[in-house]
């Protein structure tokens, strides 16, 4: 059988595997162990520098080795290349995952939603005065982290996600809107107006299912922001 020895810290380094427990240089009879996987590996010590034979790493950690004139290619199973991605900060692409830059914003419109809704019902059951220039600060943050949200969007779950805080920015807005829209006219506005209002319960309906989706980082449209 053809042996070839490699580098250790280059091999490691390259496949990105996390979890490697390494010796001391100056050890004698140094083990290789992967957290994670069963027994352990021999590892020659040269001059100071750690080397295995790169065959019996691949076969070690259930993976496959080709050898094409000067390069040497180490393939490892799924499981291991996920958890190399999940070292590096990375976050699945995959169609039910999301993206980490857009759930990163998604999440910061989702709270300027709950701001301004918590404003609009405090004055409302407060009684205080209501202004175009009172609630331009929360529609404007809210409609900035959508816009970056909407720049973020790089996975199917992104572009469906996407729609439906879309849907609860608009129906945020149509809230607004009415009560500004009655203070304005001098309607009297009494302190439980929004307790049973229908639009304000289908915000938080959609708030709750949005809130669950990036809790799981899965999509799942159960109805309640349409």
């Amino acid at each position: 059988m053809r042996k070839r020895l490699l580098n250790a810290g280059l091999v490691l380094g390259l496949l990105a595997s996390p979890g490697i427990v390494w010796g001391q240089a100056v050890q004698q009879n140094v083990k290789l162990l992967v957290h994670g996987l069963p027994g352990k590996m021999e590892v020659l010590q040269v001059n100071g520098r750690s080397y295995v034979d790169v065959e019996a790493l691949a076969r070690f950690m259930s993976g496959s080795v080709v050898f094409s004139g000067n390069e040497i290619t180490v393939t490892l199973p799924s499981s291991f290349q996920a958890a190399s991605g999940a070292a590096d900060g990375a976050t699945p692409t995959g169609h039910s995952a999301f993206s980490k830059d857009f759930m990163r914003a998604g999440i910061e419109q989702m709270s300027d939603i709950r701001e301004w809704r918590s404003a609009l019902v405090n004055a409302v059951q407060n009684g205080y005065p209501l202004t175009d220039e009172f609630v331009a600060g929360y529609q404007g943050r809210a409609s900035t982290n959508l816009r970056l949200a909407s720049v973020a969007i790089s996975t199917d779950s992104d572009r469906s996600a996407y729609q439906l805080l879309s849907k609860e920015f608009d129906s945020m807005q149509k809230l607004s809107n009415k009560i500004l829209s009655a203070r304005k006219n001098m309607n009297y506005i009494p302190p439980d107006a929004l307790k049973d209002d229908a639009l304000d319960q289908k915000i938080l309906n959609c708030a709750h299912s949005l809130a669950s989706m990036a809790a799981s980082g899965q999509f799942l449209d159960d109805g309640s922001c349409n």
